[in-house]
């Protein structure tokens, strides 16, 4: 399959994002309450960008659950994007002698476009075929962001492209995307928090717009009952979470969900983020605060960003041991989402979730060359590694175990099936391999096989761009698909419609099932797909859930 440049892509998603032509018509305006809402008309759809949903989260809301808005009863335009949330600042390190292939796309990946951010940021947009009306009833994808909730945005990606492949293959729906808070601002994790009912502010944010699409996206031409919730990276783990929050009590909110390199993590309790909101109260001078909730609330916003941004980020030396994310709160996540997912606890709906076959080497970088930790050389290093950051709780037979089902063997590391080539150092390709079953690869094949014959259940692998030195088929690279109108927005424009990705010329994708575990290949080159049975590194991943059951991340 050819591949459109990266570059290209992300150059085109930001003109089109930036640059909105009027055209000739009047602008499209949409009721809601007792105000008119004036979008833009840009060719085959129309646009409503950057509505907000909730109340300003500063001031006395900051760190609070998100406040709906009253009725709408002014007028106002919706051009252009809303600010992004508050960014977590992270700089991919430093990697020399690696071939320029390798760092374009680490830098287009790790440095996205950095729009402009506010902490009144609770915007969402709706993409609509120009000819949508109020009666139309299109089903609707509703996007969420990734970008290891840390940082990320509506505005980075252009929703046009969805639309317009509906209605190419003839099943029109209706695109929304929502901001929610991230880092500190949106998973703020201790005792006082949840103490205090505010944990997972960011996936509450979600879950506000995700009302506010049932209340309003009629005015659209949207159907309230067809909702898909879509997302990737950080947001395919959100649409995962979405769908165990509240004990798997969907309340109507969508009737379907797609995943892309993310499901429900193994995270703990809420009370593992101690230690980051303790150095954020030092950082801010809140120590001696009687409620240092509430004097959070009143640092000023850029001393409080300066704090944040002290803490470790996804592409610090414990990458995706990440500081600031969801985590089980007691209330909107009762447990880890491991166990909800045990007990039967999750959303009764059908859903789509696959991941890159090299998601871990994107993030294994950060463990190349540190000034306070040796480079990974030996496995004493690796064992010290995983150990300190991993699994500090298991005992030395886990980790030896873990270390031997993931070993030093070059050839058994990720890039996977590359043999001996891309081994930028003794341990990178053990590292890569490592983070990417722990974090992506194990807990989809957990969370398929444990809703086996419960609900309708596909999965898919991408191993296009296989060929990219030390990278592999990275990370987020199956958005490049998406991005360019391709097999998988074709995918997933069916299954908005019908609760079914197949119908069109793409290759019959099967169901996940017991008797057959079909998973569908992306492939590079002349056949595009194929299908075989998702049974790769079967003990590894089914050890490593195990350890993660037991001692969550």
């Amino acid at each position: 399959m050819k591949h459109t440049p990266l570059s290209l892509l992300l150059a085109e998603s930001v003109a089109r994002a930036s640059a909105r032509p009027y055209g000739e018509h009047s602008p499209p305006t949409v009721t809601l309450d007792s105000a008119t809402v004036t979008g833009v008309s840009s060719g085959s759809v129309n646009e409503f960008l950057g509505i907000p949903f909730a109340q300003p989260p500063i001031g006395d809301l900051r760190f609070q659950l998100p406040q709906s808005l009253p009725p709408y009863n002014t007028s106002f335009s919706a051009t252009t994007y809303g600010p992004a949330c508050p960014q977590q600042t992270a700089q991919f390190p430093a990697v020399s002698g690696l071939p320029a292939e390798t760092l374009d796309y680490l830098a287009l990946l790790s440095s996205p476009p950095a729009p402009p951010s506010a902490e009144d940021c609770l915007t969402l947009n709706v993409i609509t075929p120009a000819d949508a009306a109020h009666e139309s009833k299109l089903p609707v994808v509703v996007w969420i962001y990734g970008g290891g909730f840390e940082q990320g945005a509506t505005s980075t990606f252009n929703g046009t492209v969805i639309v317009d492949k509906a209605i190419s293959l003839g099943v029109p729906a209706i695109y929304v995307s929502m901001n929610y808070r991230l880092n500190a601002f949106g998973f703020l994790a201790s005792q006082e928090v949840k103490d205090a009912g505010i944990g997972n502010l960011g996936l509450r944010d979600q879950r506000l717009a995700l009302y506010w699409v049932q209340k309003y996206i009629c005015r659209f031409g949207g159907d309230p009952t067809k909702v898909t919730i879509w997302g990737q990276s950080a947001g395919a783990i959100s649409v995962g979470l979405q769908m165990v929050a509240n004990d798997g009590n969907s309340d109507g909110l969508f009737r379907a969900a797609f995943m892309q390199s993310g499901s429900p993590p193994p995270v703990g309790d809420i009370l593992q983020g101690q230690k980051y909101y303790d150095a954020l109260v030092s950082e801010t001078g809140c120590s001696s605060a009687s409620d240092t909730l509430q004097c959070l609330r009143e640092v000023p916003y850029g001393a409080l960003l300066g704090a944040m941004n002290q803490s470790p980020n996804i592409f610090s030396y414990q990458s995706l041991i990440i500081s600031w994310q969801p985590r089980a709160d007691g209330v909107f996540l009762t447990d880890d989402p491991q166990k909800l997912i045990q007990r039967g606890l999750v959303a009764d709906v059908p859903f789509v979730t696959g991941d890159c076959d090299d998601e871990g080497t994107m993030f294994s970088f950060s463990t190349l060359n540190v000034t306070t930790i040796s480079p990974l050389r030996t496995d004493t290093q690796f064992e010290e590694y995983i150990r300190t950051y991993w699994f500090p709780n298991a005992t030395s037979t886990t980790i030896k175990e873990v270390m031997r089902y993931y070993p030093a063997n070059i050839s058994q590391g990720s890039p996977f099936d590359t043999r001996m080539l891309n081994a930028l150092t003794p341990q990178f390709k053990r590292i890569a391999a490592l983070q990417g079953d722990a974090v992506f690869q194990a807990p989809r094949r957990f969370f398929l096989q444990n809703r086996l014959g419960k609900q309708a259940l596909w999965t898919y692998a991408s191993k296009r761009l296989k060929t990219v030195p030390y990278l592999g088929a990275f990370h987020g690279s199956d958005m490049l698909d998406v991005e360019g109108g391709q097999d998988i927005a074709s995918y997933l424009v069916r299954f908005v419609s019908n609760l079914d990705p197949n119908g069109g010329t793409d290759l019959y994708w099967p169901q996940y099932t017991t008797a057959e575990p079909t998973i569908l290949e992306l492939l590079d080159g002349p056949i595009p797909q194929a299908l075989t049975e998702d049974t790769y590194r079967v003990d590894a991943m089914k050890f490593l859930t195990k350890v993660t059951l037991a001692y969550p991340l």
